[in-house]
């Protein structure tokens, strides 16, 4: 079991910075994939970036590429995403998740392949 909670939401004007941070405990052994996905009521929860704890591997969606940075420091069991030029198409709800791999190579962007999640946290973009 893995039990995660969000930090770092908020209300910002567009072209602005955010900095989610997501903390993990319980089972947060190594072979892990980490992601962040957000949904917008009434729509699909999207997959936003993913990272492979122990490598680092990353992937991220083109909607966000160049401007989100997913990291993962494993000595504080915390995941982070770094948000700039941030814009109003970017507003949602902001999920952590988690999934055990054996797979050394990138982890699924796909909500549905996450067993663990946090309540979310709000990112509001205003332009």
């Amino acid at each position: 079991q893995v039990q995660l909670v969000e930090s770092g939401g908020g209300s910002v004007q567009a072209g602005e910075s955010l900095r989610l941070s997501c903390q993990a405990s319980g089972n947060t052994g190594s072979g892990r994939c980490m992601g962040w996905f957000r949904q917008v009521s009434g729509k699909q929860r999207q997959g936003v970036a993913t990272v492979r704890a122990g490598n680092d591997n990353t992937l991220y969606d083109a909607s966000v590429k160049g401007r989100f940075t997913i990291s993962y420091d494993s000595a504080k069991n915390t995941l982070y995403l770094q948000m700039n030029y941030l814009k109003p198409e970017d507003t949602a709800m902001y999920f952590c998740a988690a999934r055990t791999t054996r797979d050394p190579g990138g982890c699924p962007s796909g909500s549905s392949d996450y067993p663990y999640w946090g309540q979310g946290t709000q990112v509001s973009v205003s332009s």
